[in-house]
C-alpha cells in the first residue's frame, strides 16, 4: 500500500533516455511507499565521471534507504530472502553492460534476472535507459547492446503492472494505472 492507501503495483518498469528524470521519479515512486526503502545499485565506479554520477544519486537520497550493489548478479539478490519492502533497481541497462564486459552467458543471465522479476514479491521498480530510439549505432558490440536491452525490455514490460517512459523529467504512463 502507498501511504495515501492506494495500492501499488507488483512490479514497475522505468524507461528514459540520459537525464530523462527517470531515476528520480523512480525514487518518488518508492518513496510513496512506507519505509524501509532499498535501493540496488547495479553501477560500478570505474572513472570520475561515474563517480560523480553515483555520489549525485546518493546525496538525492533522503534517510531511509539502504543500498545494496549488484553490479552483476542482480537475480541473486532479488531472488534473496523475500521482506515485502519496496525496492528500487538503478539501472538495468548498467547491469546488462556488466554482464556484457564480463563475458557471461547473456541468455542464462536474463532468463534469471526476469525469472527473479516474476518472483519477487514486490513492489519493484526497474529503471533502464531507452536506448533504441537514436542512430544505429557504428559497431558490433554497441549494436548489441541496444539489441539486447530493447529484448529485455521487452520481456520485463510484458512482466510489469506498470510501465513508464520519462521524457524531459515528465512520466508518460505506457502500460497500467
Amino acid at each position: 500500500m502507498t501511504q495515501d492507501g492506494s495500492r501499488a503495483p507488483r512490479l514497475t518498469l522505468v524507461l528514459g533516455g540520459a537525464r530523462s528524470g527517470k531515476s528520480a521519479y523512480a525514487e518518488r515512486l518508492i518513496e510513496a511507499l512506507p519505509p524501509p526503502w532499498l535501493y540496488v545499485a547495479t553501477a560500478e565506479a570505474w572513472d570520475d565521471e561515474m563517480r560523480a554520477r553515483i555520489v549525485q544519486h546518493r546525496a538525492r537520497r533522503p534517510a531511509g534507504w539502504e543500498t545494496r550493489e549488484a553490479p552483476r548478479d542482480l537475480a541473486g539478490l532479488l531472488a534473496g530472502p523475500a521482506t515485502g519492502r519496496p525496492v528500487l533497481v538503478d539501472c538495468l541497462t548498467l547491469w546488462l553492460t556488466n554482464v556484457l564486459l564480463a563475458e557471461l552467458d547473456l541468455a542464462a543471465e536474463t532468463a534469471t534476472l526476469v525469472e527473479a522479476c516474476a518472483r519477487h514479491p514486490g513492489p519493484l521498480v526497474l529503471v533502464s535507459n531507452e536506448v533504441g530510439l537514436g542512430i544505429v549505432p557504428d559497431n558490433a558490440l554497441a549494436r548489441r547492446f541496444r539489441d539486447e536491452a530493447g529484448r529485455l525490455h521487452q520481456r520485463l514490460a510484458a512482466l510489469a503492472d506498470r510501465v513508464v517512459l520519462t521524457v524531459a523529467g515528465l512520466p508518460l504512463v505506457v502500460k497500467g494505472d
